[in-house]
């Protein structure tokens, strides 16, 4: 009988050492090996979370990580694989075929069976592979050959194909916030043996606040830019190496700005924006979205408060202005920045021109009054839909007046329980496409009293 192989313990371990000392970029040097350095994701792998316990029991599935760059997807499937004592076999989607995913699941079969050793397959960036690609892995993911561990930064809903995120849980992780990038830079400035500790570098508090504003919970950016920094920097006298902020502009290429996403003067500045867009002007909206994009602000926490804004204060005096504003959320999630900039701007002077009307606002925030502190009555019984005999005898939908029936397609009747019969919640006013709505609304009521 043929002698089998010894099985591969700590791969992993023996891969961190050899890229140390081959002089591993800082940010795959600096990755943490267990939960007691894995900073964010909380909700998925804080203590008593049932992901951890799952891991820590070796109850292990298959799972498709989601979440933005540098969130931590490959760090939390490699800590899973040493905590697990699991075989990690590591593929990109970008560079990667069929042929090798067979390999790796050939040679999943043989481990599974001489040593009984799981294999977690690790696919970088899974929305990259097509549906056969996908197809592949799926019955072997099925049968337990492999667990498979998914990385994407795209909706998996979309990307994945059904019946193998039928087989998979999704997890999703979350943006690091600017607090733990802070202490994921600080750690690599001290720790001496994996990070940068023997430089003895120097920053001040806007440099490095500037840093991690400009990583935008990106930790894999913060470390990239902190290393660049650092080894264009030359060391003083006493050794010491001060980085200036104008080097993490230079290397970053960004002009630092005053802006602190969590401050006040991100509400500065979008409240800016927002009166400005209030007010029509066009020139000053430009300005504090400029102002906005360039300092590091999320566009899409921008592109939010437009289509907010396109609902709130122009509605249908210009019903366009909501198009306009999703489309540029569609652009800017299609293109990416800074490409998308211009559709943000398009949407800006767009909404500024616009008439304005806050009838829809006022119209949804009387409802949510009325919802919120008078009594929920019934649906008056001719509105109802008699879906079976005993309704119908009831007297669902008896007297029901359809409305195309009646010239003009229309027909007086009651559509609000009696209470608040008369209400009149939508007011519109006579800007814009409102003024036709109101002409139109006018003659409705005044032919049918």
């Amino acid at each position: 009988m043929k002698k089998g192989k010894e099985p591969q313990k700590d791969l992993f371990d023996l891969q961190r050492d050899r890229e140390f000392k081959q002089g591993a970029p800082l940010a795959a040097r600096m990755r943490p090996q267990d939960f007691t350095d894995f900073l964010g994701q909380d909700h998925l792998v804080g203590e008593g979370r049932a992901l951890r316990k799952s891991i820590e029991s070796d109850q292990l599935s298959s799972m498709i990580l989601w979440g933005p760059p540098g969130s931590g997807k490959t760090t939390l499937a490699l800590i899973i694989a040493g905590i697990t004592k699991s075989h990690f076999s590591p593929v990109s989607a970008v560079s990667s075929g069929v042929a090798d995913l067979r390999r790796i699941i050939d040679e999943a079969k043989e481990r599974r069976g001489l040593h009984r050793q799981r294999t977690i397959l690790f696919i970088d960036e899974i929305h990259r592979f097509n549906k056969s690609q996908q197809d592949t892995v799926l019955p072997f993911v099925e049968d337990g050959t492999i667990t498979l561990i998914g990385a994407t930064t795209e909706n998996p809903s979309f990307e994945v194909i059904s019946p193998l995120l039928s087989r998979c849980r999704v997890f999703i992780l979350k943006p690091l916030n600017d607090d733990q990038v802070r202490l994921i830079v600080q750690r690599a400035m001290k720790d001496e043996e994996r990070g940068m500790g023997k430089l003895k570098l120097e920053l001040d508090a806007d440099t490095i606040g500037f840093l991690v504003t400009m990583a935008n919970g990106d930790a894999r950016v913060a470390l990239n830019t902190l290393e660049m920094a650092a080894l264009s920097t030359k060391p003083d006298k006493d050794g010491g190496r001060k980085i200036a902020i104008s080097t993490i502009e230079d290397v970053i290429q960004h002009r630092a700005l005053l802006y602190d996403k969590n401050g006040e003067e991100h509400y500065n500045l979008i409240s800016a924006l927002h009166k400005s867009l209030r007010g029509s002007d066009p020139d000053a909206a430009l300005y504090w979205l400029g102002r906005m994009l360039e300092a590091g602000e999320d566009p899409l926490y921008i592109v939010r408060r437009l289509i907010r804004f396109a609902s709130e204060d122009v509605g249908l005096a210009d019903p366009q202005a909501l198009v306009v504003a999703v489309a540029a959320q569609q652009a800017v999630h299609f293109v990416g920045m800074p490409e998308g900039n211009l559709a943000l701007a398009e949407a800006v002077v767009y909404l500024a021109t616009a008439p304005k009307s806050n009838s829809l606002y006022t119209a949804y925030s009387q409802v949510q009054q009325d919802v919120q502190h008078t009594r929920n009555e019934p649906v008056p019984l001719h509105l109802r839909n008699a879906v079976t005999n005993l309704m119908k005898d009831e007297g669902y939908g008896k007297g029901y007046k359809y409305a195309h029936d009646y010239p003009g397609h229309f027909v007086k009747q009651q559509n609000l329980p009696d209470s608040i019969k008369d209400k009149r919640y939508y007011i519109p006013s006579d800007q814009g496409d409102e003024s036709e709505i109101a002409t139109r609304l006018k003659e409705l009521r005044k032919d049918n009293k």
